[in-house]
């Protein structure tokens, strides 16, 4: 039998929890990265790094 946890009154969000969340819609404008076309892992992580290097340049950019 699972223990039941305590219920807590209202809405209390997970600490650093939302980080993930616009990770991923970040990564989503990209065209490239909206669905999984590549075959191997490693281009799928090269197009990682070149979705997010564009979002760090975009935001440095804006910064200038």
């Amino acid at each position: 039998m699972v223990p039941e946890l305590p219920r807590v009154e209202g809405f209390k969000p997970l600490p650093k929890r939302w980080v993930v969340g616009w990770t991923f819609a970040w990564l989503g404008r990209n065209r490239r990265l909206s669905k999984d076309y590549e075959q191997h892992p490693s281009v799928s992580e090269a197009w990682l790094y070149l979705g997010m290097l564009r979002l760090l340049v975009r935001r440095l950019a804006k910064a200038a």
